[in-house]
């Protein structure tokens, strides 16, 4: 399904008197830069009209394609925060040619991440999935961050494979056909559920904090333009 008058009505929502200029993420459940985006090009149409509501945004993307808009996203930065993620959950070559075919390989997400925070566009990596048993191991992990820290990555976050209703027997039956030793130990890890214990995801993301903090990422700024000093307004308290 591709909703092909989105920009248009993201226009009509920003322009709505409800409307209290929220930031807006883009990319938490589906990404907005898959094949599809090359023929329909309805980001540029999108990232307009943020540009011009002067609305804040954030991109998720598993893709390069966002490197095709990045004169947008630099004008909507002079106008309001934007910052962009990058998921990379491994730097395996093999296990992503399984796991995520039709995707730019992990090597290229990392060379979009420095582009985009050279160019001024804050961009950190989402490590995500974090595929138990196949991606988790501390050498696994620390690769994923070093690799995050040299292309300059404003942040990292780690986070477990989820295994929703048809994810689950889409993977599970991947796993039946390349990794069939980890079918018992993977009914186990997900026997109540989709998501894997918390102490075992807890166990990924302290790690990751740790490796970011060995690293140095978060320490650094991307480098853009000064933004000018929007008008007073109302303004939404935040509760952090």
């Amino acid at each position: 399904m591709v909703k092909v008058n989105a920009a248009e009505l993201v226009r009509r929502e920003l322009a709505a008197p409800r409307w209290r200029g929220e930031h807006i993420a883009m990319g938490t459940n589906v990404d907005c830069y898959q094949r599809a985006e090359g023929r329909y090009q309805l980001m540029p149409g999108i990232l307009a009209a943020l540009r011009d509501a002067a609305n804040p945004f954030s991109i998720l993307t598993k893709g390069s394609m966002i490197m095709r808009d990045l004169p947008l996203l630099l004008e909507a930065g002079e106008r309001a925060d934007v910052s962009t993620m990058v998921s990379v959950g491994s730097l395996d070559r093999e296990l992503w040619r399984l796991v995520e075919p039709g995707t730019p390989a992990p090597g290229r997400r990392l060379e979009v991440c420095a582009a985009l925070n050279e160019a001024g566009i804050g961009c950190g990596v989402l490590m995500g999935p974090v595929l138990p048993y196949l991606s988790d191991s501390p050498r696994q992990l620390e690769a994923v961050v070093r690799a995050a820290a040299e292309a300059g990555a404003t942040s990292i976050g780690a986070i477990t494979l989820h295994l929703r209703p048809g994810a689950r027997e889409w993977y599970l039956s991947w796993l039946r056909d390349h990794h069939p030793e980890l079918v018992v130990p993977y009914a186990r890890l997900y026997a109540n559920g989709a998501y894997a214990p918390k102490a075992f995801q807890d166990r990924i993301s302290v790690r990751v904090k740790e490796l970011a903090a060995r690293y140095g990422i978060g320490k650094r700024a991307a480098r853009g333009p000064e933004r000018p000093a929007r008008p007073a307004g109302p303004q939404q308290l935040t509760l952090m």
